[in-house]
């Protein structure tokens, strides 16, 4: 199973299945996002920088512990929720975000057994990271 899934990984890196193309409309963005979200969540994949769009399902209480992080649950398929863990030590709070809002992210996947985190949703200060972002009403967080 390593080595194939590894193969069947680097084969979708090489095919760029993990970075959509500019030019696309949203909803096909929208639905290419979330069959990589499944493939990553089914095949417990980590450390994909992926861009993609859901609808907000809850905005959960801060997580305070160590640098702060603004938690947002987004649902990015008809299975497959996400939390979007947003760093807010780095980057600004989104505002006024509530359920059944639209978000769009880009930023790094880490799988776990309830759908997987986005995280890395902010620029890197130290330069070492790919940037991310999340888009909230046509504003851009970073």
């Amino acid at each position: 199973f390593g080595l194939l899934a590894v193969l069947t990984l680097a084969s979708f890196y090489e095919r760029g299945y993990f970075e959509p193309s500019e030019g696309r409309r949203d909803s096909e963005l929208t639905s290419e996002a979330a069959e990589k979200l499944a493939y990553a969540f089914e095949n417990r994949l980590n450390n994909l920088q992926i861009r993609g769009t859901g609808s907000v399902e809850k905005v959960l209480a801060d997580d305070t512990k160590g640098r702060r992080h603004q938690r947002i649950i987004v649902r990015v398929g008809d299975e497959q929720t996400i939390l979007v863990a947003h760093n807010i030590d780095i980057a600004p709070r989104v505002e006024q975000i509530k359920a059944n809002d639209k978000l769009e992210f880009y930023g790094e996947y880490e799988w776990n057994s309830k759908g997987g985190v986005i995280h890395w949703t902010h620029r890197d200060p130290d330069q070492k990271h790919v940037d991310g972002w999340l888009k909230h009403k046509g504003k851009i967080y970073q």
